[in-house]
């Protein structure tokens, strides 16, 4: 039995990740759906770490994980930020109505928030590429979905912080958001991986700093640090690339 652990711990990653996208689609506050991003990654973690634990790392597991991901990292931050553009006081958010047979009579589209449907797309090509991609065994090329996925959730904290709150309002701020956030999912931006083989300040010392500074954010600002840490997380892996 313990040999399917990894995948049942995966299991509850992509459970979490599809709880989250009906709480947004039901219009439930984003809070609650940004928390099963955060019981996703904690899924995510844990899988990894039971399947090296148990030496069962198998190919169907590192394709289950993927396909978990997309739904958990990719379509559930997708679907928030579509929630957040719906909300936005937005130039774009003209409706394009609908008289198609079957469909209620005042049935209306948003073209405008359909951009944040890019989320998902590049989530899945991010994944696809880590998959085939050898050069990422000891770090990463571009910012992974989990940490893409957590720097979007934090957005929907930051509104208890003016003026970010009346920013993040605005439909245009949103839209460039999303053309980063997917953007950078697959640039050719070398990362740091938090695998540590050893305790080894030298070797791992961006790392440590990392997440010390990475705690002492969310001691100050809770989830609303997200953001700013996976920022930090980008600025260091740059730091630490160019120091090489």
């Amino acid at each position: 039995m313990l040999k399917h652990l990894p995948n049942a711990l995966t299991c509850g990653n992509l459970l979490c990740g599809s709880l989250g996208i009906v709480l947004v689609l039901n219009g439930l506050p984003l809070e609650l759906a940004a928390l099963f991003i955060y019981g996703a990654a904690l899924f995510d973690f844990l899988d990894g770490a039971a399947a090296r634990w148990l030496r069962v790392a198998s190919p169907i597991g590192k394709e289950l994980d993927s396909l978990a991901d997309v739904i958990s990292f990719g379509l559930l931050p997708g679907t928030i930020m579509y929630r957040l553009m719906l909300a936005s006081q937005a130039p774009g958010n003209w409706a394009l109505t609908s008289q198609l047979p079957g469909l209620p009579p005042h049935f209306a589209l948003y073209p405008a928030a359909w951009l944040a449907l890019l989320v998902p797309v590049f989530s899945a090509l991010r994944l696809a590429k880590f998959n085939v991609d050898t050069r990422q065994s000891e770090s990463f090329i571009g910012v992974p979905t989990p940490a893409n996925a957590l720097f979007i959730s934090g957005l929907i904290f930051l509104f208890a912080y003016p003026p970010l709150n009346t920013w993040l309002q605005n439909y245009w701020v949103l839209a460039t958001l999303t053309v980063v956030t997917s953007g950078w999912l697959v640039a050719e931006l070398p990362l740091l991986a938090l695998k540590f083989k050893r305790m080894d300040w030298a070797k791992y010392k961006f790392q440590y700093i990392l997440l010390a500074l990475a705690v002492i954010l969310l001691g100050i600002f809770k989830f609303a640090a997200f953001p700013l840490i996976i920022l930090l997380y980008i600025g260091l892996s740059v730091l630490a690339w160019r120091t090489k």
